[in-house]
């Protein structure tokens, strides 16, 4: 088969970007074609499918000797690239924004000659996808939904793209409740099937805690290391976590607590952490994928501090490295995180955050629960696992 796949975001720096490129790849390791295509900020190369960019420019200038479109790529919240929203687009940039994604897709399907389409979220890549006449499922991603429920304007292309689908994939039974009552979609055309992670990445695997610390300008390798990793929003509920901070630093003494990503609220929260007096936390903004499975290796608790929460691919990661995860209640973190790899907390309680992460710390965790968790996501949680039940939904739409 020959998939094409069309996302709102780049292939690095957000969940749906990570899930594209894993799908893509997973689906050529398995005899078949994949063609992304996804916005960018100059052509990407490297990867083992191909990739066509829609350029945007980052600062809104208009450069001539390439063409892009004269503003950045709008988002659901935020990007690493791109703090504009899809609210802020006016009326030509939308419209501008929605012919581009069209022609990209209307030109794959005549020169690339796909059998079916795996647009990502349902916005504008399934409106453009229906237009093109072919077969089509879409992923329902989370903050689509979001998106569906802030900015009014879009939400008519996104029913007619979601209404016409075969399949609707949703990422947890939370994506699949909500798509279903917000967009009407008929329960038998949602089907979940849960994110995967990289097991060529993300792994146990052994690693020297103070190099690895070093690599950041960090000299001094603590008794004990706390991570987030993700983007540096609202929903994500890093400012509880720097809460909890203050409590768990004073009853642990020798811990550090590494913030992995950026977004607009980075300051914010690094103030936050300067007003606390927290002197053991730490900002190392977006980290490639290797890296950032170095950092897990190394942590002896992950957190999931998060608002809202539509599946929590960090956390599978996390899990697969070995490291054990503390997580919010909320959205599709309980489809997955329990007591036998982790624990959860209710959301805005950083007292409850803290005391879960010192009791994990204190109860040896990483020893105890690591094993199992590694093993439960190698099971349950494989992208090839996953994109095996994709095909077949694949097959059902052609």
């Amino acid at each position: 088969m020959r998939i094409l796949i069309p996302n709102h975001f780049p292939l690095e720096g957000s969940g749906s970007g990570i899930y594209t490129q894993n799908i893509a790849r997973e689906i050529t390791k398995k005899g078949h074609q994949a063609l992304a295509i996804t916005p960018a900020h100059d052509v990407q190369h490297g990867y083992p499918f191909e990739v066509r960019s829609i350029l945007f420019t980052p600062d809104g200038s208009d450069d001539e000797t390439k063409y892009q479109l004269p503003f950045n790529f709008p988002c659901f919240t935020t990007h690493p690239l791109s703090t504009a929203t899809f609210g802020d687009l006016d009326d030509s940039q939308r419209q501008a924004y929605v012919q581009a994604f069209q022609a990209a897709v209307d030109l794959a399907v005549l020169d690339w000659n796909p059998d079916l389409i795996h647009a990502q979220h349902l916005w504008v890549t399934g409106y453009a996808a229906h237009k093109a006449e072919l077969p089509y499922v879409i992923t329902a991603h989370g903050t689509d939904l979001m998106g569906f429920r802030k900015y009014e304007d879009w939400k008519e292309m996104a029913l007619e793209g979601a209404h016409n689908a075969q399949t609707v994939i949703a990422i947890s039974k939370q994506v699949a409740r909500d798509t279903k009552e917000l967009y009407g979609i008929p329960e038998e055309r949602v089907r979940i099937v849960m994110n995967g992670f990289d097991e060529g990445i993300f792994h146990v695997m052994s690693v020297d805690r103070s190099r690895v610390l070093a690599r950041y300008g960090i000299h001094k390798e603590p008794e004990h290391l706390i991570t987030f990793v993700g983007k540096l929003t609202e929903f994500k509920g890093v400012d509880v976590l720097l809460d909890a901070a203050r409590i768990y630093e004073r009853e642990l003494g020798d811990v550090l607590t590494l913030i992995i990503g950026d977004g607009a609220l980075r300051t914010q929260l690094e103030e936050q952490a300067k007003r606390l007096g927290l002197e053991g936390v730490h900002f190392l903004g977006h980290q490639p994928q290797p890296m950032v499975a170095e950092i897990l290796n190394s942590a002896d608790i992950s957190t999931i501090p998060s608002r809202v929460e539509p599946f929590g691919l960090v956390a599978v990661e996390a899990l697969a490295c070995g490291t054990p995860v503390i997580a919010t209640n909320e959205g599709g973190l309980p489809d997955f995180v329990d007591e036998r790899v982790g624990a959860l907390v209710d959301i805005d309680d950083s007292t409850a955050l803290a005391n879960a992460i010192i009791s994990e710390i204190q109860s040896n965790s990483k020893e105890v629960k690591g094993p199992f968790a590694a093993a439960y996501a190698l099971k349950d949680f494989s992208w090839s696992g996953q994109v095996d039940k994709m095909i077949e939904i694949y097959e059902e739409a052609l």
